[in-house]
């Protein structure tokens, strides 16, 4: 069985098609369109020239924004202009087969349930760090969509009453300090302190910044500025999951995103912080913390499976 998975992102459209193990036997990647009608265009050509050289069973597409329950209305999306746009029926219109809509960090957390880091798991939330906080939640095998179509929305959890400033309108969010964008804001504070953010501010003087890359880059070099900005990020992630782990009682968490390349050096603090913030301590069952295993991939992966009925 072979399914078609696009990926509609900001700049790129990424789309293939995958079989039932999660493997992509083909794919293509062209550049997001400015124009909503174009866009539309563009999935419907990728669907028509996958299916001239592929018997595929099912069609789902993936995009950032928040979608109604019915997965056919596109509320409103970040990077491209959709507001209360009928999505699954305008990409229906033309490809003239049926489609299944998700949200993209739903579909990349379902691939890695059932293809990537938490396969085996039953019951898996996944957190995307990147510019903002991802999310996804399975709960006993089942995508949770939520009463408005919205659950999962993980990074906009309030972390700190009264907190920064956040792009959803809100302040504290926890994305505002665990994302990718939270630790570059906390290396640049550090490069102002003269004895533990020398490396960072080395960086700064040098490239006019202190990019994602270079953080990292000292970061796995031990640097003690860039440490303390990656410890504290950890250490709001890690908190946060410990009141996930109340609420929805995962057995595993799995870490994606730019930031999670950083493995291990990541989620040690991560948990040594979840387990101080885990209701029961010390009598309390952890759970475990894995990187995500399909990088880019896992979105057009996901949708594809969530396409052929999983």
């Amino acid at each position: 069985m072979l399914n078609i998975g696009i990926d509609i992102g900001g700049t790129k459209i990424a789309g293939g098609v995958v079989s039932a193990d999660g493997t992509i036997v083909d794919r293509i990647r062209v550049d997001t369109p400015a124009d909503t009608d174009a866009l539309a265009d563009a999935v419907a050509d990728m669907v028509r020239h996958f299916r001239a050289s592929h018997e595929v069973t099912a069609v789902g597409v993936a995009a950032a924004g928040f979608l109604d329950r019915t997965r056919s209305i596109m509320r409103h999306a970040p990077n491209i202009d959709w507001v209360e746009h009928p999505l699954r029926a305008e990409l229906e219109a033309r490809v003239g087969v049926a489609v299944v809509l998700e949200n993209d960090a739903n579909a990349a957390g379902w691939a890695e349930y059932r293809f990537g880091a938490g396969r085996g798991s039953s019951n898996m939330v996944m957190l995307t760090l990147g510019t903002g906080v991802g999310g996804a939640v399975i709960i006993d095998g089942q995508l949770l969509i939520g009463g408005r179509g919205a659950a999962g929305e993980l990074g906009h959890v309030r972390f700190e009453r009264g907190g920064r400033r956040c792009g959803c309108g809100l302040q504290g969010c926890l994305e505002q300090y665990a994302s990718g964008r939270a630790l570059q804001r906390e290396a640049i504070a550090i490069a102002d302190d003269p004895g533990l953010g020398a490396g960072l501010a080395q960086v700064r003087d040098e490239q006019g910044s202190i990019p994602g890359d270079a953080i990292s880059r000292l970061i796995l070099a031990d640097d003690p500025g860039a440490l303390e900005a990656l410890h504290r990020v950890a250490t709001a992630l890690g908190e946060t999951t410990g009141g996930f782990q109340a609420t929805l009682d995962p057995e595993i968490f799995v870490i994606g995103g730019g930031v999670a390349q950083l493995g291990e050096t990541l989620l040690a603090p991560v948990r040594a912080a979840y387990r101080a913030a885990l209701p029961g301590g010390e009598n309390a069952a952890p759970a475990d913390f894995a990187i995500a295993t399909l990088g880019n991939d896992a979105g057009l992966i996901g949708v594809a499976d969530l396409a052929g009925g999983r």
